[in-house]
């Protein structure tokens, strides 16, 4: 993490925030001690540790999931209970095996596999504690999630949903209502393990949840009568096993939140919507003194940033109170006292993108939400090397850090339960009136330290958005949907986003170009942009009015499935659903052939049950099958891939049907079957220089006898080098670079795609050699047109350098990419591109290619 640190006055009190103290009876409950014997460890500084960044950098767990943890993520949906029962929920949860090698243990932490009792033994302690399953991970393991609350009634729960529902779709006729005033119950919601080694948030709940079952005094009475308090007790357990940042897939969940690729993630943006928190807590790890959220600039632009920064910086100051009140130290415990970015830091550490946690739950009605990182590092190479007592040592300090945090929050959500409510329905208010962003000063919010010019982000929404009625538009509007955003349509055209709606912000966040910010900041933590109007390959326009025609809102997008009733069929195989469908054609051994423009053609359908293959095919992806005189040119067969990945491009290859066999230096190296192989993806953990030479041989003879490579970055470019199937230099941009670029496509590979594309650490093309043909070139002039992209100290590496350079090349026996179209498995209309390319460089049984290359000649890059 880069940071500087941020000039401010003294830390003043907060205005609008209560008094936190450490005087016996102060907080709501005490906080556990730590069991272990204090000993010093080294400190690792005030400033958080360097920014984790999934995408271009090697990871060593990459692309290694099993196709069942993919399968399982592809289909899995989210439980929802009935809102109108009543509290306590009991369900009796059924135990898991024991697991010896479960990575907690080691800890002194709890295993997933006592979860599940300790659970209903919390539901026997009375009528507070309601435990149920809320999905189930990648993995197969239950998500579960806790409930406590004073007991309700039928009746009542029923009329807490009521009142929520007036809150968001109502807010004017809810700010007037005393029912909400004197009875609605605050959300409270704890997010735990989201990062699978990052585990003493859950524990930390485990013993809050059994101290709230119990407790009798009156502050805890009073804040469960008025309060809900939701606790996603583990939202990643199969890296809480494994001992993995990642779930089974290889994911970082908290990077997944408006992709939502993940059941985990899934299960999060469910949670956040049917509850609809006022306060969220994220409790991850580990930055020493402990970091608690509000975040240093940028700021997304989509929030109404008035309303989340003062309620999130006061209950910051109350946590960091509470945590600092345990007492621990930099020379007895090794423990720095505790920081809040906004207040402490000048950069690094934003909240621009809405991937993380909090950051999301801001757009679904959370005024206060707060990533807190706990101090002492037991993961990673900790993990591995330090001993057991002094793990034991540290897991207990975080655990007592955590709950601090925890019973802080419950303080400031009792104590400001009505300003809470209030600052949710203005939220929404604003959004459904179109009313404009409250720009933050010391004036809008006053108390707050620090506010400057460097603070102030908003933005302008457009009036609407319409989407266009294809694949591609049916997607995106079912994961607006999804997310609880409005789309209306009339019986005919296109859909219609609304933006005065109560999610404004989410809908403009998601749809929206966004920011070039590269001049704001030096650095930035993760993304810095993510358009689904500009990478989910849907026509998606901004418009200044709404349509004259009578619209209504819709539930789920038409169905797009058709099949023409005669003649030839076209796929255009310019949407991965698209590709899905062709690869299950291929291999239930339905005659398919590509076209000159690239597109799938299926000859009439000669039987009943071919045609009935070919319908499935367009209900089970939601594809048109078109009528067509294209004739079909070369045959076309499945195609298995041999790929050395990141988790993200095997979920995307898979996503798109693709039979896939991970591969790394490691596996060739220990002796892989080629023949199982028709073309090799390369973007990660394969180095060619560290194989063995027999290795080497193999490799060489399936790319010598016909079989294609298709690679992105450095690594692809340098594979085909080294192996002599294409000549191109790449040339890296600065590697924190990542944004929306503007592209122009001009080969086989790249047609239908949109002119956009994702990148991550750029990369572009020169030295080409005779024969490569460029498929895409990076825009002229500035090519980013949101992100983050800045030239090096040496004025290299930046867009400008970019500009007009190639961005994906072929040859007849190669690929590369320089651009990252499966990024995360987000930039859906971009994955096209690489199932093309696949098809491409595949050879087929017969000893062709599956996918001949155009002849149109080479085209030389720019001098």
């Amino acid at each position: 993490m880069r940071t500087i640190a941020r000039a401010v006055p003294p830390r003043p009190v907060l205005i609008t925030a209560v008094a936190l103290t450490t005087a016996a009876g102060s907080l709501l409950l005490q906080p556990r001690p730590a069991d272990a014997t204090p000993r010093p460890v080294p400190r690792r500084g005030s400033a958080p540790d360097p920014a984790i960044r999934e995408g271009s950098g090697p990871d060593r767990y990459a692309g290694r999931a099993p196709v069942t943890a993919a399968r399982r993520a592809l289909t899995a949906t989210v439980p929802r209970t009935d809102p109108g029962l009543g509290y306590p929920r009991r369900q009796i949860l059924a135990p898991d095996p024991t697991n010896p090698a479960d990575k907690s243990l080691k800890l002194g932490l709890t295993p997933y596999h006592a979860l599940a009792p300790r659970l209903n033994s919390l539901q026997q302690l009375g009528d507070r504690v309601s435990a149920e399953v809320a999905g189930v991970s990648s993995g197969g393991h239950r998500l579960y999630l806790v409930t406590v609350t004073a007991p309700e009634t039928t009746a009542q729960a029923t009329a807490q949903e009521r009142m929520r529902e007036l809150i968001e779709n109502a807010p004017a006729t809810a700010a007037k209502s005393s029912e909400i005033k004197t009875s609605y119950k605050t959300p409270v919601l704890f997010d735990n393990n989201i990062h699978g080694d990052e585990r003493e948030g859950t524990d930390a709940s485990l013993d809050l949840i059994q101290q709230l079952a119990t407790a009798n005094d009156t502050k805890t009475k009073d804040l469960l009568a008025h309060s809900r308090l939701y606790f996603n007790i583990t939202a990643n357990p199969d890296g809480r096993i494994a001992g993995t940042r990642t779930n089974a897939n290889g994911f970082d969940l908290n990077r997944d939140l408006i992709t939502a690729s993940q059941p985990e993630a899934r299960a999060i943006r469910a949670l956040t919507i049917d509850k609809q928190p006022a306060v969220l807590l994220d409790l991850h790890g580990y930055v020493n003194g402990t970091l608690i959220e509000p975040t240093t600039p940028p700021h997304g632009e989509n929030y109404e940033y008035d309303l989340f920064l003062k309620n999130t910086y006061a209950n910051a100051l109350g946590m960091e109170t509470a945590v600092n009140a345990l007492g621990y130290t930099p020379a007895k415990d090794g423990v720095s006292p505790a920081q809040i970015p906004f207040r402490d830091q000048a950069e690094g550490w934003d909240d621009w993108p809405p991937v993380f946690t909090p950051q999301y739950a801001a757009f679904q009605g959370a005024v206060a939400a707060h990533t807190v990182e706990i101090p002492l590092q037991v993961d990673n190479s900790a993990y591995d090397t330090l001993p057991t007592s002094e793990l034991h040592r540290r897991a207990a300090i975080n655990v007592a850090v955590a709950g601090a945090a925890m019973r802080a929050t419950l303080n400031f959500a009792r104590s400001h339960r009505g300003s809470l409510i209030a600052d949710q329905i203005e939220m929404f208010r604003r959004g459904a009136t179109g009313a404009e962003q409250v720009p933050v000063s010391p004036l809008t919010v006053p108390g707050v330290p620090g506010i400057g010019p460097e603070d102030v982000y908003t933005t302008e929404f457009p009036r609407a958005y319409t989407i266009a009625p294809d694949t591609a538009g049916a997607r995106l509007v079912a994961h607006l949907i999804a997310n609880d955003v409005r789309v209306l349509r009339a019986a005919t055209g296109p859909y219609v986003v609304d933006m005065r709606q109560p999610k404004r912000g989410l809908a403009n966040a998601l749809l929206a170009d966004g920011q070039d910010i590269s001049d704001k900041v030096t650095a930035m933590y993760d993304i810095s942009a993510w358009s689904l109007g500009r990478l989910w390959g849907a026509k998606v326009e901004s418009a200044p009015n709404l349509p004259t025609t009578p619209l209504t809102t819709i539930a789920a997008p038409s169905p797009v499935a058709r099949v023409a009733p005669h003649g030839d069929l076209r796929l255009p195989l310019t949407d991965p659903a698209e590709l899905a469908a062709l690869n299950s054609l291929l291999r239930q051994g339905i005659p398919v052939r590509r076209s000159a423009d690239g597109s799938a053609i299926v000859p009439e359908p000669s039987t009943a049950t071919a045609r009935a293959k070919v319908t499935e095919a367009a209900t089970a992806y939601d594809v048109a099958f078109e009528a067509t005189t294209l004739p079909g040119v070369t045959a076309l067969h499945p195609v298995r891939v041999a790929a050395a990945v990141t988790p993200g491009e095997l979920f995307a290859l898979r996503e798109m049907g693709f039979d896939v066999t991970p591969v790394s230096t490691d596996i060739l190296n220990a002796g892989f079957d080629w023949s199982k192989a028709d073309v090799l993806f390369a973007s990660t953990e394969l180095e060619y220089d560290d194989l063995t030479p027999t290795a080497r041989t193999a490799l060489r003879t399936f790319l010598s006898s016909g079989h294609g490579l298709v690679g992105r970055g450095v690594t692809g470019a340098a594979l085909a080098s080294t192996t002599g199937l294409l000549t191109a230099t790449p040339v890296s941009g600065t590697e924190e670079a990542n944004g929306v670029v503007r592209v122009v496509n001009s080969g086989p590979v790249t047609t239908g795609a949109p002119p956009y594309g994702f990148v991550y650490a750029p990369v572009w093309f020169t030295g080409l050699g005779a024969g490569v043909h460029v498929e895409q070139s990076y825009a002229t002039g500035n090519p980013l047109l949101a992100g983050h992209w800045r030239t090096r100290a040496d004025g290299s590496g930046g867009p400008a350098d970019a500009a007009g350079r190639p961005s994906v090349v072929s040859d007849t026996r190669a690929v590369l990419f320089g651009t990252e179209p499966l990024f995360r498995d987000h930039p859906k209309g971009e994955l096209p591109q690489v199932g093309r390319a696949l098809f491409t460089m595949a050879h087929t049984s017969d000893g062709t290619r599956a996918w001949a290359h155009a002849s149109s000649g080479s085209v030389e890059e720019s001098r």
